[in-house]
């Protein structure tokens, strides 16, 4: 069975004197399955919404009302740097090694923690940015301000220091400020879409390539939270009066796709899957487990619960922590897939202009390459020329637009023919003129 975990944050004082819980904890990390437990804590964090971010080796944590990032070692189980910044962090998430940080004055940082390198953009939204998220090529921000910018993530990676940073396109529909945003993780412009909620009560969701509104959602009451389904086949969405909803993406009705309602159709949602108690509070964060079948929520009271999203059963409590739960991360079981692992994070740095990439491989080296086999092998060996024998015995495929390339040449061919025979008349005929003058 695969051991399923999570991360959660906590932020301001404990809320009551009388409990078992560590002091000065921050962070958890939890064990889901196959029984729920604390494997560790990191101590000294006060982690607002939306700005705590896991890798495979490393947890960073923005502080509330603070310009600085805390960045804790998974594989050593202690802090490892402390990391200011020139503005106050309010969001922040990981692209692969790339620490992606909206700020209070409406910009984004870049930091690659394998280099050190910090790019900054200018502040491109008029309040702050309350919450990013990031996909294979790009960087979606939310604000305050209502809006959502859709950055190219290479082109916020480029060298060129003269290079100018400018969202590809904006998302304008909501009216009052983004408080969740999420994203599939396809590639494909005709499958890939983001979630967006808002305090004016709506959810939408976008096509975030092209800026096309796929479908909105209205609740009772505004969205504080919501996780996309893994597999994006639906999305769970934790409201301020406590109510908890599920909307299918793909059900009898589907949201998207051919069989949909046309996408100005507005849907709304009414029936709650599950709600909390008052002594509980509303969730202010969530997140499915990878097969999405699980639902985590964190309250304000401390508590962290367990929600069965199949059955729709009654919500077992994990466990309290004695402070108001802010953000909770799902860390998968799957293995990452990444060639190297960073192991010491380089603290970022803008006066340099040459950085060190500081890795290691997640696997050794091959001791040696075929290119190595043949040229230590005297002669050929057997399988490389019974290979080449076969390539040559293969009809060579052609190439798209070969014969289109073959009639070109021909007309060229007896273009120059014509030049060369006209050339040669004209010799002949200068000659011939010469010979006749007395």
């Amino acid at each position: 069975m695969l051991s399923e975990g999570f991360v959660s944050a906590i932020y301001g004082a404990p809320l009551s004197s009388n409990t078992a819980m560590a002091k000065d904890v921050g962070i958890y990390c939890h064990v889901l399955r196959p029984t729920h437990s604390i494997k560790s804590t990191f101590k000294k964090s006060s982690v607002p919404v939306n700005c705590l971010a896991v890798s495979e080796t490393h947890v960073f944590a923005a502080q509330h009302e603070k310009a600085y990032v805390h960045v804790y070692s998974r594989t050593r189980g202690n802090q490892e740097a402390f990391v200011a910044f020139p503005e106050r962090i309010r969001c922040l998430t990981l692209a692969g090694d790339v620490l992606v940080m909206g700020t209070a004055e409406g910009r984004l940082l870049l930091w690659e923690t394998c280099t050190g390198r910090l790019v900054s953009t200018p502040p491109r939204h008029v309040q702050a940015v309350s919450c990013v998220v990031a996909t294979p090529y790009h960087v979606l921000t939310g604000s305050d301000d209502s809006s959502i910018h859709v950055w190219s993530l290479p082109q916020l990676l480029e060298l060129d220091p003269a290079a100018e940073h400018e969202p590809e396109r904006s998302l304008s529909n909501h009216r009052a400020a983004i408080t969740a945003l999420a994203a599939n993780p396809s590639v494909s412009l005709d499958t890939n879409f983001c979630v967006s909620a808002s305090k004016d009560k709506s959810c939408i969701i976008w096509n975030y390539q092209t800026g096309d509104v796929l479908r909105t959602l209205i609740f009772p009451s505004f969205p504080l939270c919501f996780s996309l389904d893994p597999c994006s086949r639906a999305i769970c969405v934790g409201c301020e009066d406590g109510s908890l909803y599920l909307a299918e993406i793909f059900a009898e009705k589907p949201l998207l796709g051919p069989q949909s309602e046309d996408a100005s159709t507005v849907v709304q949602i009414t029936s709650a899957f599950g709600a909390t108690q008052p002594d509980v509070g509303p969730a202010s964060c969530m997140s499915l487990n990878y097969d999405g079948t699980m639902l985590i929520t964190g309250h304000p009271k401390g508590h962290i619960l367990k929600w069965d999203v199949a059955d729709n059963k009654t919500p077992v409590e994990l466990t309290n922590v004695n402070a108001a739960v802010t953000n909770i991360v799902m860390v998968s079981p799957l293995p990452a897939g990444k060639t190297t692992k960073t192991f010491t994070v380089t603290k970022p740095s803008q006066a340099e202009r040459t950085y060190t990439f500081t890795a290691q491989f997640n696997s050794y080296l091959p001791s040696q390459t075929r290119f190595d086999t043949l040229l230590n092998s005297p002669g050929f060996p057997q399988d490389a020329l019974q290979s080449a024998m076969a390539a040559f015995q293969q009809p060579a495929p052609a190439a798209a637009g070969e014969e289109e390339l073959r009639k070109q040449n021909e007309e060229l061919w007896e273009i120059i023919k014509e030049q060369k025979e006209l050339q040669k008349q004209t010799l002949q005929r200068y000659v011939e003129a010469k010979a006749a003058r007395p």
